[in-house]
């Protein structure tokens, strides 16, 4: 079984009309990334119960080949137990930062073996419009987005999937400073996705269609939307 790369993603910089071409040098999926640490600690606990291992590191970090990443409207995927979640996603592009909305597309069957192998095993989404949300480190200031009052939301088939504010995840200026800890120093242009939200059923719906979005308090709408179908054998 032959894993098609996914086409490189070509995204637009809002209200601007440039135009980057992506090639970043890493993808990193930063997971538990809440800063409850206590509904952290009891997530862990509830996905071990399902047999799922816990991580090395509190957010774990997860170094992922950068291949991965695409703007394309239809992903393969091996099997029919995957599903997304949205995403605020960083964007590092010739020492700019940029904001996107993302899909941490995964293999749960996979996940309850290997956490990283199962995110490894499926493309990750990006939506096609990205903002310029600061200048280079240090600081990645966030003044125009107010990074904690961005709303994020999911559906799956059309059938509301996730819902939840920014606000209860960590900064990405914190995500940078931890990830260095945990991975070192990670020059060059990065993908990073910022992690996720709990599901509104509290189940993972493996599905066929995915809307993923990012509500900006300035009335922009990062948004994307994909289809999964099964890979060739």
């Amino acid at each position: 079984m032959t894993q098609a790369s996914p086409s490189p993603a070509t995204v637009n910089v809002a209200g601007t009309g440039e135009v980057l071409e992506l090639s970043p040098r890493r993808l990193i999926v930063a997971g538990y990334t809440a800063r409850d640490e206590a509904s952290v600690a009891h997530h862990i606990a509830e996905l071990a119960a399902i047999g799922v291992p816990p991580p090395a590191s509190v957010p774990a970090f997860y170094d992922l080949d950068p291949r991965l990443v695409t703007t394309d409207a239809v992903v393969e995927v091996a099997g029919p137990a995957t599903s997304g979640e949205v995403e605020p996603v960083l964007i590092r592009h010739s020492g700019r930062h940029f904001l996107a909305v993302g899909s941490d597309h995964t293999d749960r069957d996979l996940e309850r073996a290997d956490i990283a192998a199962s995110k490894a095993a499926c493309p990750k989404p990006v939506g096609g419009t990205v903002v310029e949300i600061g200048p280079d480190l240090p600081g990645l200031d966030l003044p125009a987005l107010l990074w904690d009052r961005i709303a994020a939301e999911s559906t799956v088939d059309d059938q509301p999937y996730q819902e939840g504010s920014v606000a209860t995840l960590r900064h990405p200026a914190e995500l940078l400073e931890r990830m260095t800890a945990v991975l070192g120093d990670v020059t060059g242009d990065l993908v990073l996705f910022c992690g996720t939200f709990p599901l509104l059923t509290g189940a993972f719906a493996h599905g066929s269609h995915w809307r993923v979005c990012l509500n900006l308090p300035n009335g922009t709408a990062l948004t994307h939307s994909y289809a999964t179908k099964l890979r060739s054998m």
